[in-house]
């Protein structure tokens, strides 16, 4: 696939395209609509605006990933505590067994860290040093469940020692209150994380569709502007050469 250096590139080397058939003056006058002058421009604009789009979705999505990451660090500890507080109660040993048992599996599901297969963050995939990686997530579907997991089982035990009548610890962070306002967190930092991971999918299609896209995506279109051109002047021209020399590079998916 293109680099997101290519992606640039290819709307940069469009620009160039317009600037030379506005150079072409009355003589560019084709019969096909798409690659009319105006058509062209509105392309362009099109291309840029659907870069920017993901390039902006994909920030968000980066800093949703990052606060959930932050929301889910120290839950494995908190749940520790959480049976500890409990054993210290003096609540019953079949009760407190049962919460072991759920915690085992908090300790077990594993949340991992933004990784590289999450971010995409490769040098070469940026146009600039100033534009956020765009991410191509190999892992999710592993990664969700086991964020997915983590907050079923947090719910459980909280559930369990929300039944529990001796279960009140004077520490403000294990109160039942404020383990519930942690699990909302953990819910809708993670819901956040979901919708932002669509977004970016959904503006990365669009990219694809407005530059790739068969017959009407920009590099479809600068060949067939290219080929009109050189019905134009011929293939040994000046004027064809000016625009012949204009690469651009298709996405493989």
């Amino acid at each position: 696939m293109a680099t997101e250096t290519g992606h640039a590139k290819n709307i940069a080397n469009f620009e160039n395209l317009i600037s030379i058939v506005n150079g072409y003056g009355a003589q560019y006058n084709p019969s096909n609509p798409n690659i009319e002058l105006r058509n062209l421009e509105t392309l362009k604009t099109n291309a840029k605006k659907a870069l920017d789009t993901l390039y902006s979705s994909t920030t968000s999505y980066v800093n949703a990933i990052n606060t959930r990451q932050g929301a889910f660090e120290d839950l494995k500890k908190l749940s520790t505590r959480i049976i500890s507080a409990l054993e210290a109660s003096g609540a019953e040993a079949t009760t407190v067994e049962s919460a072991i048992s759920i915690n085992r599996k908090v300790q077990g599901a594993r949340a991992g860290k933004l990784t590289k297969a999450d971010a995409g963050r490769t040098a070469n995939e940026n146009p600039d040093p100033s534009a956020p990686a765009v991410p191509e997530p190999t892992n999710i579907s592993v990664s969700q469940q086991s964020f997915d997991s983590l907050i079923e089982h947090f719910s459980r035990l909280i559930t369990m020692i929300g039944s529990e009548p001796l279960y009140k610890p004077n520490e403000s962070d294990l109160s039942l209150a404020n383990l519930k306002a942690k699990l909302t967190t953990l819910q809708n930092t993670n819901s956040a994380a979901i919708n932002n991971y669509t977004s970016v999918s959904t503006a990365r299609i669009s990219r694809n569709e407005v530059l790739y896209g068969t017959t009407s995506g920009l590099c479809d279109i600068a060949a067939q502007v290219k080929s009109y051109a050189k019905s134009i002047y011929g293939a040994t021209s000046p004027n064809y050469k000016l625009i012949s020399k204009l690469e651009f590079r298709k996405a493989k998916s």
